[in-house]
């Protein structure tokens, strides 16, 4: 049994419980964050110095840092396949899109685009600075919209690692009052992704008590 420490809300929670489900394992989520605080538990600082979630705790092994924690269960569980091959080569191709997907597009919607549009009261959003957000995520959404051309998921027909970093972002991308350009080749992967029941359990959930009062 995995242990998982985060609240439903967290997009990164929610990359690693999408992450857990699509690998079949059996898990127990415990509420820690926002409104549930716990953040400065001792058991939860002695597992993580940073006291942010995700962390999990699986047999003796505590692992923090949404990504850390997908490859650790990825290598520790998967199967060598697809999702996390055990070729090097093939694994780096996954890899190197996950890491795209958490540092450059992960990083320039949930700060700069969700935070402002959605946890920021409308009176005191910096309208200019969201603009250039949202042409900045343009950018990385052109990136990605040519990487899916001919392809089902990000790396080919497969699902993979990847898809768990850069698809958790979509449903809020797609769902907050935002501007949008089109983006056929994003929109037909977002459509696959909502077809598995994992992503709409794990990813597709409210964040109504994430909103500023006047967002």
């Amino acid at each position: 049994m995995i242990t998982v420490y985060g609240r439903a809300t967290s997009s990164n929670v929610q990359a690693v419980m999408w992450g857990i489900d699509e690998l079949g394992l059996a898990y127990e989520r415990l509420d820690y964050g926002h409104k549930h605080g716990r953040l400065d538990d001792p058991e939860f600082r002695a597992m993580t110095p940073h006291g942010l979630v995700p962390a999990i705790r699986d047999g003796e092994a505590v692992v923090w840092e949404s990504c850390a924690i997908l490859r650790y269960l990825a290598s520790q569980y998967g199967d060598g396949g697809a999702f996390w091959p055990g070729d090097p080569v093939a694994r780096a191709g996954v890899d190197m899109w996950a890491e795209w997907g958490k540092t450059s597009f992960a990083r320039a919607f949930t700060g700069p685009i969700f935070w402002a549009r959605v946890r920021t009261a409308a009176k005191d959003r910096n309208k200019a600075a969201l603009r250039a957000a949202l042409t900045r995520f343009t950018g990385y959404l052109d990136v990605l919209d040519k990487q899916l051309e001919g392809r089902k998921y990000v790396t080919g027909a497969d699902f993979t690692l990847a898809d768990i970093v850069i698809g958790h972002v979509l449903y809020r991308y797609f769902d907050i009052d935002i501007p949008r350009r089109e983006h056929p080749n994003v929109e037909r992967y977002y459509a696959h992704l909502c077809d598995r029941q994992t992503y709409r359990e794990h990813v597709m959930i409210s964040y109504e008590t994430l909103k500023a009062k006047g967002a």
